[in-house]
């Protein structure tokens, strides 16, 4: 483990809980598109175990300071898990927005319907709907990413 990537790491949590101060509010979830950026950034830039790490501790932040619900587990982790390895696999920053959009918006609505709302939540939830709102909230944070990547690039901070 290198210093500077966890250094990374603590900035990415940072940066989620901070604009996950910004979710909106859809049902009993909160949708939350920083969330979604930080994936994409964490996957590429990190791997795997960091992308589900800083997703894993920014849902407990969010969730102990009010400004997340349970969704916000299944909501990011699978997505950065995707996004990670499909970004490993072809190296390739849309993929790897690809991966974060299945990974939240399909894979991370069907768990939280399927189990974390009606289990853990104590509330039944439309599956349509909640789709509906992952999908778009990934969808946003994962363009922003991608067009954040590029930027970072051209910049000379970030290399691939």
């Amino acid at each position: 483990m290198k210093s500077r990537d966890v250094a990374r790491a603590v900035i990415l949590v940072a940066v989620a809980v901070a604009l996950g101060f910004a979710s909106i509010p859809i049902g009993i979830s909160r949708i939350s598109p920083g969330q979604h950026l930080v994936n994409v950034l964490a996957a590429v830039m990190l791997g795997p175990a960091y992308a589900v790490g800083i997703a894993t501790a920014t849902a407990i932040i969010r969730n102990l300071l009010g400004v997340g619900t349970l969704l916000a587990f299944p909501g990011g982790i699978f997505g950065a898990f995707l996004a990670a390895i499909l970004y490993r696999g072809f190296k390739n920053v849309f993929v790897a927005g690809l991966g974060e959009v299945i990974g939240t918006g399909l894979v991370g609505s069907l768990v939280s319907v399927w189990i974390v709302a009606p289990l853990l939540m104590g509330k039944p939830m439309a599956l349509g709907a909640l789709m509906l709102a992952f999908s778009l909230s990934t969808l946003a944070g994962t363009v922003i990413a991608i067009v954040a990547l590029y930027g970072l690039r051209k910049a000379g901070i970030w290399q691939p």
